[in-house]
């Protein structure tokens, strides 16, 4: 029994010893932060740096903004290309504040002569236009495949087709923040609707919104911004455009001219949108005789089989920056 005493004694002291003897718990450090040059970077949604043009969808990260089209060429010496630039000059005498849409733009120095869209010069270059064939919808990555596969069933399905130019006209985008001048597809009409048809179920399958009930298929050329682009600009009326007294504006006015918007930063570290909402002009919409007047001048003449008819003989799909080809080859 002593000899079970001074063992357990032992094996209690033996356990202070080791106690008194063990290191402190090692205190835990912080990592040091990641330098702001290798921070994964936030998309800023700068009007400056696009001709005042806004996101209408907020940036969310992993999602793709997607839309699928048929591709119009127009060549830089056919009869279409010097239709289409002498319309935008028409165009443009009216709302100074117009866009083109790849068509080279003319300096705003005095009127626009008629003749200086006819020069041929060489930096000039082929232009595509896009004939929609969805609304523009937003994808996770995993849904990219799926959309592809899609639109590359529906080429595989269809032959290539002929398809004409029939009429100007307006048209403005969902959000009402742009509106757009743009020719309207005549013949091949049908088709694009069957093309257009075919994505229904994988549109349907991602959760995304399906095509126009009645499509008005077209190409857009040029564009300009609506009132109310920015919620909080303060009123002005636009001497230089006829169409800003035309109609009874929607929304708040903001026409004034900037001659220099190209500056993201200023006024204390805040984008050129920010300090200045009225930066960029907008109207109300195009004046009413806009796109008769384009018709009556224009029309005849984009109706010309050797102006405004071409094949209809790809479909693409352009998801994020990335752009997916298929030819209408009709397996």
């Amino acid at each position: 029994m002593q000899r079970l005493g001074e063992l357990t004694q032992y094996g209690s002291s033996d356990e202070g010893e080791a106690s008194e003897s063990s290191p402190p718990p090692a205190k835990r450090r912080k990592l040091p932060s990641l330098p702001e040059s290798l921070r994964p970077g936030v998309p800023i949604d700068d009007p400056a740096l696009h001709q005042g043009r806004v996101r209408t969808s907020p940036h969310v990260e992993g999602q793709y903004a997607a839309y699928v089209y048929l591709p119009l060429i127009v060549e830089r010496r056919s009869p279409l290309h010097k239709l289409l630039s002498k319309a935008f000059a028409s165009a443009k005498r009216a709302v100074p504040s117009l866009h083109s849409i790849g068509l080279p733009e003319l300096p705003q120095t005095g009127n626009i002569q008629p003749h200086s869209v006819d020069h041929e010069d060489d930096h000039v270059l082929d232009v595509e236009l896009h004939i929609s064939l969805t609304r523009p919808v937003y994808l996770r990555a995993y849904q990219r495949e799926d959309l592809k596969r899609a639109v590359k069933a529906i080429a595989k399905s269809h032959l290539a087709f002929p398809a004409s130019l029939a009429s100007f006209s307006e048209l403005t985008n969902d959000e009402r923040t742009r509106t757009f001048l743009a020719v309207e597809i005549g013949a091949g009409h049908d088709q694009l609707k069957i093309l257009s048809d075919g994505l229904i179920p994988a549109l349907r399958s991602l959760k995304q919104k399906e095509f126009y009930t009645e499509p008005r298929f077209h190409a857009s050329f040029a564009w300009a911004l609506l009132h109310g682009t920015y919620p909080s600009a303060t009123t002005t009326e636009n001497s230089t455009s006829p169409s800003a007294a035309a109609t009874p504006s929607p929304g708040p006015l903001s026409a004034s001219m900037s001659t220099d918007p190209t500056h993201p930063e200023s006024n204390s570290g805040k984008t050129a949108a920010e300090s200045s909402p009225n930066i960029f002009p907008t109207i109300p919409r195009f004046p009413p005789s806009l796109v008769h007047s384009l018709n009556d001048e224009f029309g005849e003449m984009l109706r010309a089989r050797h102006v405004g008819t071409f094949d209809a003989r790809e479909v693409h799909v352009k998801i994020g920056k990335d752009v997916f080809k298929w030819t209408l080859s009709g397996e």
